[in-house]
């Protein structure tokens, strides 16, 4: 259980480290193959798309990237790569969010908690072109199934969330990356957050049946800057849309809209001679 708890704090921390780092001009190959460091981040998160209450964590974790030819784990995620050209990238990609004990949130008191979710599988990466003040377009759209790390990677469901963001680095070294994106799920995956069993239903939450369908539509900034070679600012702003979510009439659900938002520091103490593959 204690090597699940670190896994689970290493793919939160790694997520919201990518989620916050936009791309810059800098080529691929300039960067060096390996660095190593520590990363510390506070992150308060909506506890669902949904609810009205908010989670808050702190994490502090050694930093690894690596940037080789196939796996890849850095600022801008972890992948594995099978094909890359200038247009298109195809992996296998990565993801992480935090969970929460039920006992914490009201509108879930009694129910089972909703763990720590890793999220792997396929992914396209497309680059669209310039866009503008000086950034370019890309396009994700990732397939990925879902597992709780909290309850021995027990499958949660499905995941479809094409992304599309602007990203690009000012003239001050600010990195910025502004993306839209629509998250759809399984039944299996949306029973997790909205259902409501039998067993579970009271005065105030009525049973209820999950549907297959959106789950919500995002709206993120992020933000890093570098502070001087081995400092990294990073920060990040989430806003989350549920009116139209095929399950907004849950009772589980008690606001449309809802806010996250983090921010850290990543220090890096090592960085290999050898460069990155492109």
């Amino acid at each position: 259980m204690k090597i699940y708890r670190l896994l689970c704090s290493a793919a939160v921390l790694l997520s919201l480290i990518s989620l916050c780092h936009a791309q810059t001009a800098d080529p691929q190959s300039a960067q060096p193959l390996w660095e190593a460091g520590i990363a510390a981040g506070v992150v308060s998160q909506q506890a669902y798309p949904g609810s009205d209450q908010q989670i808050k964590r702190t994490l502090v974790l050694p930093y690894v990237a690596y940037r080789g030819q196939y796996l890849r784990a850095d600022r801008e995620g972890v992948q594995v790569r099978g094909y890359k050209s200038d247009v298109l990238e195809l992996d296998l990609s990565f993801a992480a969010s935090l969970g929460s004990n039920s006992s914490d949130i009201v509108a879930r008191q009694g129910m089972p908690n909703l763990g720590t979710l890793f999220e792997v599988g396929p992914r396209a990466n497309i680059n669209l072109g310039n866009g503008p003040l000086g950034g370019r377009w890309k396009l994700d759209v990732p397939l990925r199934g879902v597992f709780d790390l909290s309850n021995s990677l027990a499958y949660q469901g499905l995941i479809f969330e094409p992304k599309i963001t602007l990203f690009g680095i000012t003239s001050g070294g600010l990195g910025y990356g502004l993306s839209a994106s629509a998250a759809v799920g399984n039944r299996k995956l949306t029973d997790h957050f909205y259902g409501v069993a039998p067993i579970y239903a009271n005065a105030s939450r009525a049973a209820y049946e999950a549907k297959p369908g959106l789950v919500s539509t995002r709206l993120e900034l992020g933000l890093t800057q570098r502070l001087s070679d081995n400092w990294r600012l990073f920060g990040f702003a989430r806003l989350d849309n549920v009116a139209l979510a095929a399950n907004s009439n849950s009772p589980l659900v008690k606001q449309t809209t809802g806010t996250s938002v983090g921010m850290g520091l990543v220090y890096t103490f090592y960085r290999s001679d050898s460069r990155a593959a492109k």
